[in-house]
């Protein structure tokens, strides 16, 4: 009995141990992947990461501010590894929720420059995108429109088509200005930029660009990816528009073009730390870099990885160098000064 007993012993022990084996090798490795960019590009990106390492990218995709809600609500239960998403003034928004954690990286802060990348590491930028200005060439001599200042003199008057004032872009480019010239000045270019605007604020950035082709503007602020993606179409019609355009990268003379940034980091509860951390370092690697600048006409965040052909011919420019971090810092204080002035 006592020999019966040992063996059924020994066969339990045995199955338990295929059991365990069985779901060892059955154990899924994954990443849960907050997205608020939707573009089909990224699909190859995400894919490339799971070929390497074997990790398997759960997406949920929606809006920015939708998700940075969703993942507050859900608190310690929440299931998001990693938050990516467009502009630091929504990065700001996240850190704000509380939802971010410091990632501690030496490989992430080797590549992603101090200033596209929040100071202690709650998230980092992994694509810039310029906001540039551009002009007809036959209506507007670009003299004298050589930095985002001019756009305010009254020489413009009815030529700038240019986004609502509660477009993200725009809040971020005045947060820049407040961070350069305090509130009270970046209010009063606000106030010269609307006595010069050609028509009420409607419509995304390709919509300004293709109302300058059109003559409807002299004048519009954009950024660069809109144009670059125009300038790699096989469209006539978008040829057309690029033929006619002229492009100015602002404040080459002094600080630099304002740039902003898609970013990602760490959600505060993530499940899966470590993929995570796999995972933001894998988008400065140079394969996802060359992702962001070919699929979706972004400039790369690490230096050394050269821009998409398209980007490459607009020439190369300096950025300036203000932390993006204050971008977001600056977002109520930007919206309050375009409402004094009137732009809607």
């Amino acid at each position: 009995m006592r020999g019966l007993f040992t063996g059924l012993v020994g066969s339990l022990a045995l199955a338990v141990g295929l059991i365990h084996s069985v779901f060892a090798q059955d154990e899924v490795k994954e990443l849960n992947l907050y997205s608020s960019r939707h573009y089909q590009t990224d699909e190859a990106l995400y894919g490339n990461f799971t070929a390497e390492t074997g990790i398997r990218i759960n997406r949920l995709e929606g809006r920015g501010d939708e998700l940075i809600e969703r993942i507050r609500n859900e608190g310690v239960n929440s299931p998001a590894d990693v938050l990516i998403t467009v502009d630091a003034g929504r990065l700001w928004r996240a850190e704000q929720a509380g939802i971010f954690a410091a990632t501690t990286s030496a490989a992430l802060d080797a590549a992603v420059p101090a200033n596209l990348r929040h100071p202690d590491g709650l998230w980092y930028g992994f694509s810039t995108r310029a906001r540039l200005i551009f002009y007809n060439k036959e209506l507007i001599d670009p003299a004298g429109l050589e930095g985002y200042e001019d756009l305010a003199d009254a020489k413009w008057r009815d030529q700038i088509c240019i986004r609502s004032s509660s477009n993200i872009y725009n809040l971020s480019l005045m947060a820049a200005l407040i961070a350069h010239h305090g509130e009270e000045a970046a209010e009063a270019w606000a106030k010269g930029v609307v006595a010069n605007f050609a028509r009420q604020p409607q419509g995304g950035d390709t919509d300004q660009i293709r109302a300058v082709a059109a003559g409807e503007c002299g004048i519009a602020v954009a950024n660069s990816y809109y144009f670059a993606r125009l300038m790699r179409s096989t469209s006539l019609e978008d040829q057309a528009v690029v033929a006619k355009i002229g492009v100015v990268f602002p404040n080459q003379g002094d600080r630099g073009t304002h740039v902003n940034v898609s970013g990602a980091g760490m959600a505060k509860n993530a499940p899966n730390p470590e993929h995570a951390r796999l995972f933001l370092e894998y988008l400065a690697s140079e394969q996802a870099q060359r992702y962001f600048a070919d699929g979706n006409n972004e400039y790369p965040a690490v230096a050394s990885v050269a821009p998409n052909a398209a980007l490459g011919e607009l020439g190369a420019f300096t950025v300036d160098s203000l932390n993006v971090s204050a971008l977001g810092r600056n977002q109520a204080a930007a919206q309050i000064a375009f409402d004094r002035a009137g732009w809607k």
